[in-house]
């Protein structure tokens, strides 16, 4: 199964590439494939690639839901 995330993008660097933030996890991804990305869009990352930008109150909701998931999942 492959999952996709958003992540928020902390930082551009040179040669298409990005700094994102995933939960405090910063990762270098490559933006080749999205154009007009800004520090602080938010993009769905799926193994170290930015595949598209997200609506910020989407990305949001969605993060809050694999919170949730997480939360459910922890042992008690």
């Amino acid at each position: 199964m492959c999952l996709a995330i958003p992540a928020r993008v902390a930082e551009i660097l040179d040669g298409d590439q990005a700094v994102v933030d995933l939960g405090g996890v910063r990762k270098d991804v490559s933006l080749a494939l999205v154009d007009g990305v800004q520090v602080g869009d938010y993009v769905i990352v799926h193994v170290g690639y930015a595949l598209s930008k997200l609506d910020p109150e989407e990305a949001l909701r969605t993060l809050a839901l694999f919170a949730e998931m997480g939360e459910q999942a922890s042992p008690a």
